[in-house]
């Protein structure tokens, strides 16, 4: 086989249910390119949460590392991490490398190709939050990748601009968008497709119908204590209205259950859920009016639905969605969360606005921009 007609040999390597959200639709665009051979390599940092992800996703991954331990220590899972990812690469020999993100495994995939000489790809790059513990490691992790990389996809502008600060030269940074749209997309059309995927969440919709549905997620760290307790109050105030129902994937942090549960328990218009697998969550969503968080991630997903997002905390490192009118702070005071979601809920006009206005962190088609980008370069 000559150069020509060789398959280019890419190596995608993953370890967490977020990768594995953000990788599965780059996975599905490089496995339809003929010109390439795909290894997916999952270390399996978090077990349960992956394999969720790759069930859904129909991906059976070539190499699986295993590496999680009880009770492991980043320094312990930093060394597994690199001498097993390591030695598939010997055994491999990848053309390229692709990670995304910022976790261990992204890093140490990184670090371990760098170490072969191997060129690597960094999905999710550019973001910064300037302050090496918060949040950490990752943000260390991310710069790390960042140094090492020679292809960086920019979820957004922003992002490529931080790339842009730190010297990376132009040419080596890509705009495509965030993949997490992809995967929101396909995701909903794989539960249209198989509406068992949505078993869990579908019942509560159902028994929702006829009213609007607003969605609540928080999980915070910083809003522990006082903030918690407005959020719950504010909640409490909501479901006295008929026309709405709230709906609460509950963390499973013990800080958050036992405020949640306490106040809001047997509230006939509220219900409390287990957390929720990412095919019934994107159902959720997909169906949700409102949505009222604390989360990173859902200030990129939910606009995606075109759904308004009320930002639970005092600052963002997503100053897109607030620049973009997507997104709206509104932090964890009960007054303030209450005047603007009554404000949605019986305000079309301002509802409409935030819920047309363009989503800037991407249109669902990053993957195959990302898989374009990656043929074009490894082809010469």
């Amino acid at each position: 086989m000559t150069e020509h007609t060789r398959k280019h040999h890419v190596a995608v390597i993953l370890g967490t249910r977020p990768e594995a959200i953000k990788l599965f639709p780059v996975i599905a665009a490089l496995r339809e390119e003929p010109a390439l051979r795909v290894t997916v390599i999952a270390t399996a940092q978090h077990r349960e949460m992956l394999d969720q992800v790759l069930a859904m996703a129909d991906i059976v991954p070539d190499h699986d590392l295993a590496v999680m331990q009880p009770g492991q220590t980043l320094d312990s899972l930093t060394a597994r991490l690199l001498e097993r990812i390591g030695g598939v690469l010997d055994s491999e020999k990848p053309d390229r490398v692709i990670v995304q993100g910022d976790t261990a495994t992204a890093m140490a995939g990184a670090l371990a190709a760098f170490y072969r000489r191997i060129p690597v790809a960094h999905v999710e790059a550019g973001l910064r939050s300037h302050n090496i513990y918060h949040p950490w490691p990752e943000e260390v992790n991310r710069k790390i990748v960042g140094t090492i990389a020679d292809l960086h996809f920019a979820p957004t502008e922003k992002a490529a601009e931080a790339l842009r600060r730190e010297n990376v030269a132009q040419s080596a940074i890509h705009v495509t968008g965030n993949t997490v749209i992809d995967a929101l997309f396909a995701t909903r059309d794989r539960v249209r497709a198989n509406p068992a995927l949505a078993s869990r969440i579908q019942p509560v919709l159902d028994q929702f119908d006829g009213r609007k549905v607003l969605l609540v997620t928080t999980h915070r760290r910083e809003n522990f204590g006082m903030g918690l307790q407005n959020i719950v109050d504010s909640v409490g105030v909501f479901a006295e209205r008929e026309d709405l129902a709230c709906v609460i994937p509950v963390h499973l942090n013990p800080n958050v259950r036992a405020v949640v549960e306490e106040r809001l328990a047997g509230n006939p218009s509220i219900a409390l859920l287990e957390p929720l697998d990412y095919a019934n969550f994107t159902w959720l969503l997909a169906h949700a009016d409102i949505v009222l968080t604390d989360s990173g991630g859902l200030q990129e997903e939910a606009p995606a639905f075109d759904k308004p997002v009320l930002v639970m905390r005092e600052t963002t490192e997503r100053p897109e969605g607030v620049d973009n009118g997507t997104a709206l702070l509104v932090g964890t005071d009960s007054r303030k969360i209450e005047t603007e979601v009554h404000r949605l809920l019986d305000d079309p006009a301002g509802y409409g606005a935030m819920a047309s206005a363009p989503n800037p962190f991407g249109n669902g088609k990053a993957a195959k921009l990302i898989c374009d980008i990656i043929v074009s370069v490894m082809k010469g």
